[in-house]
């Protein structure tokens, strides 16, 4: 099964929380949650796009926020959740559970000026996402058309260009002390090498690099080509770079040599690019905040 939406857990997480009249970790309480709503050991490894949280804690926070909304629980103080008396209450007069109406007016509640709770009809439309996951969705969209027109860009760019663009990301990914310290050698005679990053102001340990701009597949006999570059120069290290594929067969390949040949598809060229900041530019922060519990500790 898949994880339940945000809206989903808030019953059975006042049902939890009813379990423990004092309260309890939100941890605790969020891991009973989840074994109230059956959840498996991967679906509970889930993380969000992000990285930041799993998706079930994400998904029962957000239930709480909208438990507090309707002051059904509260939150006495740091990490550490309690049902309210009206939160009781509320579980007495539904017993068996709450209807889609209602589960849907308490995740879409908003408060007006005078307190009261906005009203919304049966046929409003809850998201399944939490609004975290809303934003990582947006950005993860926002990201893949960027990485497509990164790609179409180089595709239009000369052989020379793309080999200087594939140091300057590695650089950016922390290789070589200093940006010198990685040389675009490809051309003519070139011997099958694109560029040497030196590891050491000595150079003394280097890496090799090959650039294909290419549309097709990149096979084992091109990664076999490379092979025979590293091993004329007694190299240990490699980084093989195009903006297309690689077949199943040159993956394979690169995994048996004795000291590995990193492959960078197409997509993980973007995705690096996007994430250094190489060729591209933000166009837009946007800040999500929480409460700063350190802060009020002295409350």
């Amino acid at each position: 099964m898949a994880i339940p939406s945000y809206d989903s857990c808030i019953y059975p997480l006042l049902q939890t929380l009813a379990a423990y009249p004092d309260g309890a970790r939100v941890s605790e309480l969020q891991d009973r949650t989840a074994d109230r709503l059956g959840l498996s050991a991967e679906e509970r490894a889930e993380i969000l796009p992000s990285g930041a949280q799993m998706v079930f804690r994400n998904r029962i926070g957000w239930a709480h926020d909208r438990l507090k909304r309707q002051q059904l629980s509260e939150s006495p103080r740091r990490g550490w959740w309690r049902i309210t008396p009206t939160g009781r209450l509320f579980l007495a007069a539904h017993p068996d559970g709450i209807d889609d109406a209602l589960r849907l007016r308490l995740a879409r509640l908003s408060v007006t000026d005078n307190g009261d709770m906005a009203s919304h009809s049966a046929t409003d439309s809850v998201p399944d996402s939490s609004p975290e996951e809303r934003i990582d969705a947006a950005v993860k969209e926002l990201h893949d058309s960027v990485a497509r027109d990164l790609l179409e860009h180089i595709g239009q760019c000369t052989p020379a260009f793309f080999e200087r663009l594939v140091l300057d990301l590695l650089h950016a990914l922390g290789y070589g002390v200093s940006r010198s310290d990685l040389r675009q050698t490809g051309g003519p005679g070139d011997g099958g090498i694109d560029g040497i990053i030196a590891l050491d102001r000595l150079g003394l340990e280097k890496v090799y690099v090959q650039a294909k701009r290419w549309q097709s597949t990149i096979g084992s006999p091109q990664l076999h080509e490379f092979y025979g570059a590293l091993a004329a120069r007694k190299a240990r290290k490699g980084v093989f770079i195009t903006t297309s594929d690689f077949s199943t067969q040159a993956r394979e390949f690169s995994r048996s040599v004795a000291d590995g040949i990193v492959l960078v598809n197409g997509a993980d060229l973007a995705r690096f690019m996007i994430e250094t900041g190489v060729g591209v530019t933000v166009k837009r922060q946007v800040h999500i905040v929480s409460i700063d519990s350190d802060y009020f500790e002295d409350l």
